[in-house]
């Protein structure tokens, strides 16, 4: 009988203590969570798991181009809670996320959230990326507002599909309100405790206290910095929650913009926490992994793997000592 992913990394991982790392933010994280996150720490600056993210319309196109190139699928699947349109693929990613995690595969979902001013369908350019307010922020950050309601219901409404990975016993690597340090989305550019941080922590509670989402591990992931008018991405720390709400950190970084200084201010920033690529357009060049080790995975974005990658540099990367594809973690966890 073939033992489960969970069974397996229950197997692989007891004799990991967190002295090797830190504990889970939740408190009353589940069994999961906690030894995939004592997993993470364990090969924390030895390896680099590669990912993939997929679209919800079509979650296995590019998983699956990366087998034609490379000959082997990534670790980590990634998906996106995103509306097209009025269309919600909740339901499908659920069930798909449920299929990759106990054939061994590391989940990470995000989310393009609509603005709260608005109602689906959600508009890419005028809702996704369109703007709030400063009073529109204050109503949204404040409780009992009729925006702060209708965040809530929008929120509550994934907090359904969670539940139902949480209760399957998947761990689900989450990282909402990702690029917030950019000036592209409804999120971004909003500084300071008023600011991105509370609205983060107020997602946190919510999540954490109300729906006893235990299964997620907090990923917080920022954009690479850049100073490109109109397209700047700002210092880390101005959007930061603060360690008691990140489990873990991230950059996404694009145009091959590899910089040792925000590697190093990033890491500066997690202070022993796990970082990672939270979404890359092209792969990092072996010199750039040798330079920055403690990347914990990289994510491709989705057809970035075909138009600013060539299939020599997918190779190449998937087939470095250092990193840990599907079949290698899949093995890991199904070892004992």
């Amino acid at each position: 009988m073939k033992k489960s992913a969970l069974f397996a990394l229950s197997c692989l991982l007891p004799f990991l203590a967190f002295s090797q790392g830190f504990k889970p933010v939740n408190k009353d994280a589940s069994p999961e969570v906690v030894k995939l996150l004592s997993f993470l720490y364990q090969i924390k600056g030895k390896h680099i798991l590669s990912g993939q993210q997929n679209y919800n319309n079509d979650l296995n196109t590019f998983s699956d181009s990366v087998k034609s190139i490379a000959g082997k699928y990534p670790a980590l699947w990634g998906s996106d809670f995103m509306l097209w349109g009025d269309k919600d693929l909740g339901q499908k990613l659920v069930y798909e996320a449920q299929k990759k995690w106990h054939d061994g595969y590391l989940v990470t979902i995000m989310w393009h959230q609509g603005r709260p001013t608005d109602n689906p369908p959600y508009d890419w350019k005028t809702s996704i990326q369109g703007k709030l307010t400063d009073a529109e922020w204050t109503e949204l950050t404040t409780p009992n507002t009729p925006l702060n309601k209708k965040w809530l219901a929008d929120i509550d409404k994934e907090a359904v599909y969670l539940k139902q990975l949480r209760d399957s016993h998947v761990p689900v690597l989450w990282r909402p309100y990702h690029e917030m340090n950019g000036v592209w989305f409804w999120w971004g550019d909003k500084r300071g405790e008023n600011g991105i941080q509370k609205l983060w922590k107020m997602m946190y509670d919510r999540y954490t206290n109300y729906h006893h989402l235990n299964n997620l591990i907090w990923v917080w992931g920022a954009n690479g910095l850049r100073d490109i008018p109109k397209d700047e991405a700002y210092d880390y720390k101005l959007y930061y929650p603060g360690a008691d709400y990140v489990d873990i950190l991230g950059s996404d970084v694009y145009h091959f913009d590899y910089e040792q200084k925000d590697y190093n201010e990033l890491l500066n920033l997690a202070n022993g926490k796990l970082i990672v690529l939270g979404e890359t357009g092209e792969l990092p060049k072996p010199e750039v992994l040798a330079a920055q080790p403690e990347w914990a995975w990289f994510m491709v974005w989705t057809s970035w793997l075909w138009t600013d990658n060539t299939h020599d540099r997918v190779k190449e990367i998937y087939n470095l000592p250092q990193t840990l594809n599907h079949d290698e973690v899949k093995a890991m966890l199904q070892k004992q």
